[in-house]
């Protein structure tokens, strides 16, 4: 493990870290798909699938923007209808974020999934009281980027991200399952824990300042390198 400046804020990735969404969201990419009579999606797809925006995902299938966005649109339309649902937190989840809490540790979500499902999933489970803030991708496209959404969230905060990005004294870390939370973490200066319960595959973790494989060994790492916010 290397050291990092001790962080007063910790973000949070969603889908992989706090819950297990995958359930919903193969679901509602296997119907984005027939959709637009495109293939059944494969393994190796559906492991991918969760995390980056998915209209991104459906561009590198080689849809046309047309089908893309027709794709995207019937998977918010099952998603909205019930596949935000079919999805768990995961065990001990609660009790980290209620040890940082306890500490005065500032918290925060920075998701690539609509921020409206985001602040709707965590209300439903219990867990938007330890958030300040639940930032997410905007309904329009324009925030979809990791980074995007990360600079939303800092802001949000109180965090300008330029100066952040440039030096700035405000410690945050990322808490994340997969390669863009570590690299759009990255663009302001940000360490990221992975956390290998999630959706990444090998190799995603490479940049990262931490690895964990349990709540426990992430609440090991939270302890060490984080202090109470003001």
């Amino acid at each position: 493990m290397s050291a990092v400046t001790p962080a007063s804020v910790v973000l949070f990735d969603l889908d992989g870290t706090l819950t297990d969404s995958a359930p919903g969201i193969h679901a509602g990419f296997r119907h984005a798909l027939a959709s637009v009579d495109a293939p059944e999606p494969t393994e190796e797809q559906l492991s991918l699938v969760v995390g980056p925006p998915l209209i991104d995902t459906l561009r590198g299938l080689g849809l046309d923007e047309d089908a893309a966005q027709r794709g995207l649109a019937a998977y918010f339309e099952r998603y909205d209808e019930r596949g935000w649902a079919e999805n768990t937190a995961f065990d001990g989840i609660e009790t980290v974020l209620t040890r940082l809490q306890n500490r005065g540790v500032r918290l925060g979500v920075a998701t690539s999934k609509s921020e409206r499902f985001a602040v709707r999933i965590l209300d439903h489970f219990g867990l938007s009281r330890y958030f300040e803030f639940i930032g997410g991708a905007s309904n329009d496209g324009t925030r979809r980027a990791k980074s995007d959404v990360i600079a939303h969230s800092l802001s949000n905060l109180g965090i300008d991200p330029v100066e952040h990005a440039d030096g700035g004294t405000d410690g945050v870390i990322m808490i994340g399952d997969r390669d863009h939370d570590v690299h759009g973490a990255a663009r302001f200066g940000i360490p990221t824990v992975y956390v290998e319960w999630g959706y990444g595959v090998d190799g995603e973790s490479d940049d990262a300042a931490f690895t964990a494989s349990s709540m426990d060994e992430l609440a090991a790492v939270l302890e060490q390198n984080t202090v109470a916010g003001q």
